[in-house]
């Protein structure tokens, strides 16, 4: 599928064919997709749980307020960020460049990093957000529908799949066959609303 046309076909459909599955072939493209994306020292803050478990699947639907998709739809995945993964064995992330390269880049990324809290968990969730929509584009592209979801209580969901200390739930992400279409988009603002050029007035 065109890249183009995936953008605008991707929608947040809410209801999935419960009796769909996902053959691991394409799971493993979704993956293998979403690894693609861009992080800041190429970091790779992302951490996918793969929930699979039917039971364990319907509590986190309860931790979500219900919604159905997290039950029904072929695949959900609870997409976490590492906020310590800049100081995680870091020569990972550079372990097919040259040596130069990386007695520049390690240094580098501890100095950007350390000690800055904020810019840690920062940047950990742009990663996961960068991550989720290379994913979702992929599903499109293999014929799946998909809905990112923050309507959950982050906690419980936490508990539910054993979180690691120094990480977050950032967001999860049902990926399926539709059972219902999306509905109409609400409304997309115009670019003359949203394009500044070179400063704000």
């Amino acid at each position: 599928m065109n890249i183009f046309d995936a953008i605008e076909q991707r929608r947040s459909v809410k209801h999935y064919d419960p009796a769909a599955s996902m053959p691991e072939q394409d799971f493993e493209k979704l993956m293998s997709a979403m690894l693609l994306s861009p992080t800041s020292f190429n970091a790779q803050h992302w951490r996918v749980v793969r929930v699979q478990d039917k039971a364990l699947r319907a509590k986190i639907q309860q931790a979500a307020f219900d919604q159905a998709q997290v039950s029904d739809a072929a695949e959900l995945i609870v997409l976490c960020a590492d906020i310590n993964a800049w100081q995680d064995r870091p020569v990972r992330y550079w372990a097919n460049v040259d040596e130069s390269v990386r007695n520049v880049m390690l240094p580098m990324m501890k100095g950007f990093y350390e000690g800055k809290e904020q810019l840690q968990r920062d940047e950990a969730l742009r990663s996961c957000g960068i991550a989720a929509q290379t994913l979702m584009l992929a599903a499109k592209g293999l014929g799946y529908d998909s809905n990112p979801l923050i309507g959950f209580d982050a906690e419980q969901v936490a508990e539910l799949v054993n979180l690691p200390e120094g990480h977050l739930v950032s967001m999860l992400i049902a990926v399926g066959k539709a059972q219902q279409p999306a509905r109409p988009r609400g409304g997309q603002l115009p670019l003359e609303e949203i394009v500044v050029n070179n400063t704000f007035s």
